[in-house]
């Protein structure tokens, strides 16, 4: 599958000037997320752990890692 077919989202925490996150699904529970600034490099994850990801972030669990 191409990078360029993969129909990638501008999250919508992300302002129109400042740099943006993208995601996009790559099927098989696959979801692969980028930024504006380096859009070479991808990483990839699965639904599940990117939810937990995020739920720990809201949270404030990760609020002390530097």
């Amino acid at each position: 599958m191409a990078l360029s077919t993969l129909g990638w989202r501008k999250s919508t925490y992300s302002e129109e000037a400042s740099s943006c996150v993208y995601v996009a699904s790559a099927g098989d529970n696959a979801v692969l997320l980028r930024e504006s600034d380096d859009p070479d490099v991808i990483l990839v994850t699965t639904r599940r752990t990117l939810r937990a990801f995020i739920s720990r972030v809201k949270a404030g669990a990760l609020d002390d890692v530097s």
